[in-house]
C-alpha cells in the first residue's frame, strides 16, 4: 500500500460515510503497531465505532488495546468533552457567583456550539502539543463523515480569523470564553495539517459515482484551505473471486465507469486499491486481512446459504407516509448509506401520487440534484447552504437590532456576527422553518451525516429550553423540537446498510434521539447482497455476513423494508420510482421487508 510508505507522524483518513474510514484507519495502526510503532488511534466521530471494530470499550480516555502492544486508541465524546468544558469555567466561579448568575451561565454553555468548541479544543491540542503525543510515533485520526470534517479542519482558519478582528459582547461569547488563550493552539493546529512533512491525508472512497463526487468536493474544499491531500483509496472493489453472475458483472461495469470518470486531480493522487473481503471488518484478524492481498479466500469453504428476504416493499412504507396527507419525513443515519437516494425515491413515489412535495438536504455535501437528474413535477427542492444562511442571518440581524445602534454598537454586533458559532443559529433556524412548514404538504429532509445532525437537534433543543423558559407554564407554543417529537406530524426513518458499522451507529442514533423524546418510526436496509439474491459463493458469503444484522435491525424496529444493491444506480425519476413499486424490476423477486 504506497499511503503507508514513509508515513509522517499524522495521519488522517477521511471521505464519504460508509466508505471504510474506521476499518482502514484501524488496520493501518494495527498494521503499523505490529511493526513496532508506538500508535496512537483517535476517532474525532461524535459516532465513533473504533472500539466495536477493535473489540474494546475504549471511550474518552487513551485506552491500550489488549493483545496489540503499541496500540492505543482514543474516541473523543463530544458530550464528555462539554461536561468538562462547562466546568473548568464554571467551577471556580461555583460558590463566588449568585445562583442566578451560575444558572445563566450554565445555559450559555448548554448549546451545540459548546459541544463543538470542546470536542475541538481536544482534537486540536493533540496536534499542537507535542507533549501531549510525545510517547508515540504515529498519530492516526478516523475522522467524521466528510461535511462534519470539513466543518472540523476549516475552523482553526475561521477562530484566527475571529480573534485577529477582535470579538463582540453578544450570545455565542459564553462558549469562546477564553479563546484568546487558544490563538497559539490553533496556529500551530493549522500549521501541523498544512505540513506534509507531518500530516498525511487519506481520502478514502469507494468505486461509485457519488463516492467519487463527495471526494472531488472534499479534495477541493481541503485545498482551498492549504491543506493538501496526495493518497486516495478506493476500497471495496469487487474481486474476481466473485464470480460472473449478472450482478456482479453489473456492479463491476458500474466501478469501471465510476473510476473512468474521477475528474483529473483525483485521478492524479497517488491511489490503492483495496477488494471487498467476504466477512465484516470487525476484530482483530479481519482487520489483518484488509491490507493483503497474498491469501485470497477459498471460495470452497464458503457457505451456500439461500436468503429469503421476500415481502413487504418500500412502497408500503410510502403508503403508510401518504395516508396522513402531510407531514415530515426525516431520513437521517450515518454518512453513504443512501438517506438521499431513500429520501428522494420518497419524494419522487408521493409526487407521482399527485402529492405536493417540499424536497430538502441539511447536508453540506447534498447532491439532491445529481440524484434527482431533472425536475419532476409537484416536487419543490431546497438545500440549506450554512454559507448563504449566514449571510442571510447576517445581513437581517444588522438591519433589525442593529438598526438603532450608533456606530461603535453596529462595530460591535457585526464583529459579534463573525464568530464561527453563528453559523449554527443561521442553519438552525432554516432548519425550523422547514419543520414548521409541514403543515399542507410532505416536507422530506434528506440530513447530513448523524454527527452533524445530532448537533442540529441539540441546538433544537436549547431553543426549546430557551422557549419554555421565557413562555412559562401558561402561553401556547409550539416548537421544532415538538414537531419533531409529535409521532402524528414527524416521520423518522434511519438508513443503514447491513453491514456492523453503519447498524451500531444508527442503532446510537436511534437511542439518541430517543434520549430527546423522538422514536424513530421506521428502519431501511439499503444495498443488501442478501436481498439481490447472489449466486456465486462469494457474494453468497457476503450475503450470510449480512444476516446479522438484518435480525438486529428486525428486533429493534417492528417497521423495516429492505433494498436490495442494484445492478444500476438509481438515478433520475424513472430509476428512483421504481424503487418504490410493488415488484422492483432490478431484481427477479420482490423487494423485502421484514415486520408488518
Amino acid at each position: 500500500m504506497r499511503f503507508l510508505t514513509d508515513p509522517p507522524r499524522f495521519l488522517f483518513f477521511t471521505g464519504k460515510g460508509g466508505v471504510g474510514k474506521t476499518s482502514l484507519a484501524c488496520a493501518t495502526a494495527l498494521h503499523l503497531a505490529e511493526q513496532g510503532k508506538r500508535v496512537l488511534l483517535v476517532s474525532t466521530d461524535p459516532a465513533s465505532n473504533v472500539g466495536q471494530v477493535l473489540g474494546v470499550s475504549i471511550g474518552n480516555t487513551i485506552t491500550a488495546i489488549p493483545d496489540v502492544p503499541g496500540l492505543t486508541a482514543l474516541e473523543i465524546d463530544p458530550e464528555a468533552a462539554a461536561d468538562a468544558y462547562r466546568e473548568r469555567i464554571i467551577g471556580p466561579v461555583r460558590g463566588l457567583l449568585p445562583d442566578k448568575e451560575i444558572a445563566s451561565i450554565t445555559e450559555q454553555l448548554s448549546g451545540s456550539c459548546t459541544t463543538e468548541v470542546a470536542s475541538f479544543n481536544e482534537f486540536t491540542d493533540l496536534l499542537a502539543d507535542p507533549a501531549l503525543t510525545a510517547a508515540y510515533d504515529h498519530v492516526l485520526f478516523d475522522t467524521a463523515p466528510t461535511g462534519h470534517t470539513i466543518r472540523l479542519l476549516q475552523l482553526p482558519g475561521s477562530w484566527t480569523d475571529f480573534l485577529e478582528s477582535g470579538k463582540g459582547d453578544a450570545s455565542c461569547l459564553g462558549p469562546l470564553a477564553g479563546l484568546d488563550k487558544q490563538r497559539a493552539t490553533y496556529a500551530a493546529a493549522v500549521s501541523a495539517l498544512k505540513d506534509p512533512a507531518r500530516t498525511r491525508l487519506i481520502l478514502v472512497t469507494r468505486a461509485q459515482a457519488s463516492a467519487l463526487a463527495e471526494v472531488h468536493r472534499t479534495f477541493g474544499e481541503l485545498d482551498q484551505i492549504g491543506i493538501h491531500a496526495a493518497h486516495l483509496v478506493v476500497n471495496g472493489i469487487l474481486p474476481d473471486i466473485a464470480g460472473d453472475e449478472p450482478l456482479t458483472l453489473a456492479v463491476r461495469d458500474r466501478e469501471s465507469a465510476a473510476l473512468a470518470g474521477m475528474p483529473d486531480d483525483v485521478a492524479a493522487l497517488t491511489r490503492d486499491a483495496i477488494d471487498l473481503k467476504p466477512d465484516n471488518m470487525m476484530g482483530l484478524p479481519a482487520l489483518r486481512s484488509l491490507l493483503t492481498s497474498d491469501t485470497p479466500p477459498d471460495t470452497a469453504t464458503m457457505p451456500t446459504v439461500e436468503v429469503d428476504l421476500t415481502g413487504h416493499s418500500l412502497a408500503s412504507l410510502v403508503e403508510q407516509i401518504e395516508a396522513d396527507g402531510h407531514g415530515v419525513v426525516l431520513c437521517m443515519g450515518k454518512g453513504g448509506v443512501g438517506k438521499t437516494t431513500i429520501a428522494t425515491a420518497i419524494a419522487v413515489a408521493l409526487a407521482h401520487r399527485g402529492h405536493d412535495v417540499h424536497l430538502a438536504t441539511t447536508d453540506p455535501a447534498a447532491h439532491l440534484d445529481e440524484t434527482l437528474h431533472g425536475a419532476v413535477d409537484h416536487i419543490t427542492v431546497s438545500r440549506i447552504d450554512p454559507v448563504q444562511a449566514t449571510a442571510e442571518y447576517r445581513d437581517r440581524i444588522m438591519t433589525t437590532r442593529g438598526k438603532n445602534l450608533d456606530d461603535a454598537g453596529r462595530a460591535n454586533l457585526a464583529e459579534d456576527l463573525l464568530s464561527p458559532c453563528t453559523e449554527e443559529v443561521a442553519v438552525f433556524q432554516q432548519f425550523a422553518r422547514l419543520v414548521l412548514g409541514a403543515s399542507k404538504q410532505f416536507v422530506i429532509i434528506d440530513t447530513a451525516p448523524t454527527g452533524h445532525t445530532l448537533l442540529l437537534l441539540d441546538a433544537a433543543g436549547s431553543y426549546h429550553r430557551d422557549v419554555a423558559r421565557q413562555m412559562g407554564e401558561t402561553m401556547h407554543y409550539r416548537t421544532p423540537l415538538m414537531v419533531l417529537q409529535d409521532p402524528d406530524h414527524t416521520k423518522v426513518v434511519l438508513v443503514t446498510l447491513p453491514e456492523p458499522t453503519p447498524v451500531i451507529e444508527a442503532r446510537v442514533l436511534q437511542d439518541d434521539l430517543r434520549r430527546a423524546g423522538i422514536t424513530p418510526w421506521a428502519w431501511v436496509v439499503n444495498n443488501s447482497v442478501a436481498a439481490a439474491g447472489p449466486q456465486s459463493p462469494f457474494l453468497k458469503q457476503r450475503a450470510a455476513a449480512e444476516l446479522a444484522q438484518i435480525t438486529e435491525v428486525e428486533n429493534i424496529s417492528a417497521r423495516i423494508a429492505i433494498v436490495p444493491l442494484l445492478p444500476a444506480e438509481p438515478i433520475g425519476e424513472e430509476r428512483l420510482g421504481e424503487l418504490t413499486l410493488a415488484t422492483s424490476p432490478f431484481r427477479d423477486c420482490p423487494t423485502g421487508v421484514l415486520g408488518p
